[in-house]
């Protein structure tokens, strides 16, 4: 978005520092770790953390092969070898951890793993009867404006 900041990245931040987990749209991630909580912007595909950096405790070996290659890399490995390839656990945790992330942003409740495999909120009422045609998900309220997430209010759902 025009003005805005451009960044695609991953951190994480501690009681004894802070990481790059991936930044460049994973590819490549330039992981690190400093010592501090004070992480240098890698702000183009051609600056690499600089390596004289006395917070800098760690930094994966560059050049990094992309995460995309490495996943098909292992697909083709598995197919020539005739070897069972199943990511569908992953994939559906991974989207389980993600509306664990919005349930916890929406409501500024903790949420754990278990919490969400047994929510009763549903994220999307009526998505299955969506049609072209159809009117909105979400609609506006009578004072004209959209509901939104109240969190620390709302605890239980998102509006």
């Amino acid at each position: 978005m025009a003005g805005c900041r451009d960044e695609f990245a991953s951190y994480a931040h501690g009681s004894n520092g802070s990481a790059v987990i991936s930044t460049l749209a994973h590819a490549p991630g330039l992981t690190r770790i400093y010592k501090g909580h004070r992480i240098p912007r890698v702000s183009n595909r051609n600056q690499l953390p600089l390596p004289d950096d006395p917070n800098l405790t760690w930094a994966y070996p560059q050049p990094e092969k992309s995460p995309y290659q490495w996943e098909w890399d292992d697909l083709m490995e598995a197919i020539r070898q005739d070897k069972p390839y199943n990511e569908v656990q992953r994939g559906a945790e991974a989207s389980l951890v993600t509306s664990m992330g919005r349930m916890a942003a929406h409501t500024g409740q903790i949420i754990t793993y278990d919490q969400m495999l047994n929510c009763e909120h549903e994220f999307a009422p009526g998505v299955d009867k969506l049609v072209m045609d159809g009117p909105a998900p979400l609609q506006m309220g009578p004072d004209g404006k959209y509901p939104v997430p109240e969190p620390g209010i709302k605890k239980d759902r998102e509006y």
